[in-house]
């Protein structure tokens, strides 16, 4: 572990800039039963939990300083799950600040286990997209009830929602500032960066960090638990392949 851990130091010394990793959580039970899930909070299925471990091997070596999860269990899970297989030994911690007394009995007293961990932030401006009247509906029963071409235009236009619900533009409405200002300032101190989210809150931020339009943003896939890499140094992003 010490060896580990004189490596990660040695690397960052030599390394400019910080990593932005972004991780769409693994398969959920909804994505296998076919069913719409937006904020619907359903945990992770077998494989999906199998696809965490999968992505924290391929992410294992890289020493993170901070970590922001989404709201819902599924990409908490995801990141959890791929933390247990991080080589730093270190525990990520999520964090309750101004949530009364979860946040202020969550207090660590002993100063070498706070540096042994890593913090961990909620939010839900990172949820996925809200589905609203959809969510539940089975996709095939829905093609089959609205017309596949309805149902593609709710999943797959920019700015046209489901009934209820949000469009992929009021998603992006809602991460991008947040990735702003929030996580942003982390990346121009040079800290690294793991994002466990989905896949209409990732596309949004990868449509800003890859600068998309409206049109090229719906052509994206994120695909489930495959950990996408970024490189940020001044004002610059460049995405790099992992191993």
């Amino acid at each position: 572990m010490c060896r580990n851990k004189a490596i990660y130091s040695m690397i960052r010394r030599m390394e400019k800039g910080a990593k932005l990793i972004l991780l769409r959580h693994g398969k959920s039970e909804w994505n296998q039963k076919n069913r719409f899930t937006g904020w619907v909070d359903v945990p992770l299925s077998k494989a999906g939990v199998v696809e965490a471990q999968k992505a924290g091997q391929r992410i294992a070596a890289i020493d993170f300083d901070v970590i922001f999860i989404s709201s819902l269990m599924r990409a908490q899970m995801t990141a959890m799950i791929a933390m247990s297989e991080h080589e730093s030994g270190k525990t990520p911690v999520i964090l309750h600040p101004g949530q009364g007394k979860l946040g202020e009995w969550g207090k660590i007293y002993d100063a070498k286990a706070r540096a042994n961990t890593i913090p961990v932030y909620v939010s839900w401006e990172i949820n996925e997209r809200m589905y609203g009247e959809l969510q539940g509906l089975d996709k095939d029963e829905t093609r089959a009830k609205f017309g596949a071409d309805q149902v593609k235009i709710w999943r797959r236009s920019f700015d046209t929602p489901p009934p209820q619900g949000e469009s992929l533009e009021m998603t992006a409405k809602r991460s991008i500032p947040y990735f702003k200002e929030k996580i942003m300032p982390y990346l121009k101190a040079g800290k690294n960066v793991l994002i466990s989210a989905h896949g209409n809150s990732l596309r949004s931020i990868v449509m800003f960090l890859d600068k998309l339009s409206n049109e090229e943003v719906l052509e994206l896939e994120i695909p489930t638990g495959e950990p996408l890499c970024y490189h940020f140094e001044g004002d610059n992003w460049e995405k790099r392949e992992l191993n």
